[in-house]
Order: C-alpha cells, then structure tokens, then sequence
C-alpha cells in the first residue's frame, strides 16, 4: 500500500546547493557584496537570498536546514527565480517540495512499444544513431548504428544496460567521449533528477550506492546535487574507427511512457561528421558483433 510521507532533507539540501553555486554578481548583488576578502561563503549568504525571493530570513532558514516541512508554489517560484534556476531545476525544486509517494510495491518493467522499434529502424535506415532511456538511465533499445557509436549494450547482463553504469566505470567512456568531464556532470544531474521524481526506489537507490563506491568522480558529481534534463544539444566524440565527430541530439517522449526519452543523432550535412558517421554505419560484420539489436517480438522489453 502507499502512502504520502513528507521529507524535507533532499529540498534543503538542493537549497544549500544552489546557494552556493550562485555568485553575488550572478544574482545582481554588486553594491551589496563587500568584496572576496570579507565574505566567507562562495555563494549567496542565507540573508540575500531571502530578501531576493522577499521571504523573511528566519522562514528561509528553516527550509533550508530542513525544518519547515512546507512551502507554496509562489515561494517556491520565488525561490527558483532568485536562484536563476533553469526549467528543470525549478521542476525539481516542486517535486523535492511536494509529500513524496512511499510505493509498497515494486514499479512494473519498463517495455519498448513495437512503434518505438519501427522508428529505430527507420532512423537506422536513414543513418541516425537513435537509443531508448528509461527509469535510472536504463538503456532500454538502441538501433545498431548507436551500438556502433557507443557500446554494445545488448552484449551487457541485463542489469548492466545502464548510461551512467557506462559513463563512469566502462574505461572506454574516458576516451569515447572527447568532453568526458562534461559528460560526467550531465549524465549524474540526469540521475539525480529521476532520483527526485522516485526517492523510494530500491534499484536507483543500489545504483547511486554502486556508482558512489566505484567512482569518485560519480561522488564528485553527486555532491554538486545539480539536476539536468536533455533535450537538445551538441556531443563531440573520439571513436577508436572513425576518429572525431560531433553529432547532434534532441530528445523525444515515445509512445504513452512519459519516462522514457527516445534519442536521435543527426551531423551538420556535408560536414567531416558527416561522412564519420556514414563510415560507421557502413562499417563490416554483422548485427551481433557491432551493437546491431535483433527484432523484437511486439510488446517484449529488450
């Protein structure tokens, strides 16, 4: 059975984090800041961002050491607009804010809808590496020219098709990705921000403990507490066949699961990327040992 249960814990630490991260000059406080040589704190002082969101300083204290249990949605915004925080990050400061839902039972499985694999063949067709997210980052499908791209996934143990699995304990990640650092940082504010949407999730929960124990980046990056949500963008590659290339991405909500995010990779037309990727796609051998998946049956989860 499930039942409501307020915890103020992960708003409070979100608040601190991004206090911390915004700077006086940031925030338009110039003739307010008394200079780098008295002030104590990197970020905004409890004092100015509560008078920034027009809150008093003893009621923003205690959001943030976690011991007011509620605020509204105009303190909230408030706060978000303080804080200038983007579109996910004001989402994720409601979700944090709302009584989180403490599930009895297991989530069902997620599956790829038999349209979702018709247009990763059709992608595939047309050259586009194209891949299925889900819940925790779980790669859920992948046409063969993304197995290419990235990594098989389908010659993984089911529990280890995981984005943030790879990016952070698959050596080959470091030097797949030209950018790793930035990759790293994104790819642990997209965790972070499913873990607020699903804080009572087992399989997340031993994931985040997993990547904290083999990685200290991952630690690193958890800490930071940033969420991020893709949705369209640049990501520059080194591949060990085809060298540099910088594709494209946006990201699409497939079929009637709203947590699974279908990605496209596209290249500037006439571009060295370009012609990369069709070398990639063009590349010998066969489905099975390039990444390739086979065709599922309608309705099975590969």
């Amino acid at each position: 059975m499930d039942r409501e249960h307020p915890d103020s814990a992960p708003m409070a630490e979100f608040l601190r984090s991004a206090r911390s991260r915004l700077t006086p000059r940031e925030a338009g406080l110039d003739e307010h800041d008394p200079g780098p040589g008295r002030r104590r704190v990197p970020g905004l002082r409890r004092e100015e961002l509560a008078r920034l969101a027009g809150v008093s300083v003893d009621y923003y204290t205690r959001l943030e050491q976690g011991r007011s249990r509620g605020a509204s949605a105009e303190i909230l915004d408030a706060l978000a607009t303080a804080l200038r925080l983007d579109d996910a990050e004001r989402g994720h400061l409601h979700t944090l804010a709302r009584p989180r839902l403490v599930r009895r039972r297991r989530p069902r499985p997620q599956r790829v809808h038999r349209a979702t694999w018709d247009l990763l063949d059709t992608f595939q067709q047309t050259g586009r590496p194209a891949f299925v997210l889900g819940r925790r980052l779980d790669v859920l499908a992948h046409n063969q020219l993304a197995g290419r791209l990235i990594t098989d996934f389908r010659a993984l143990p089911a529990a280890e098709r995981n984005q943030a699995r790879f990016v952070f304990l698959d050596p080959h990640a470091r030097e797949l990705y030209r950018d790793w650092p930035r990759v790293a940082s994104d790819t642990a504010a997209m965790l972070r921000l499913d873990a607020g949407r699903h804080p009572d999730d087992p399989a997340l929960s031993a994931l985040v403990g997993e990547l904290s124990i083999h990685s200290a980046e991952f630690r690193r990056c958890w800490s930071d507490n940033k969420v991020h949500r893709r949705t369209t963008g640049t990501k520059d590659y080194h591949h060990p066949l085809v060298g540099e290339l910088t594709v494209t991405y946006q990201a699409l909500t497939p079929g009637d699961d709203p947590e699974q995010i279908l990605f496209v990779y596209g290249t500037e037309p006439g571009s060295p990327s370009e012609t990369s990727l069709r070398l990639l796609a063009q590349w010998g051998g066969t489905a099975a040992d390039t990444g390739g998946v086979p065709a599922p049956t309608p309705g099975t989860r590969r």
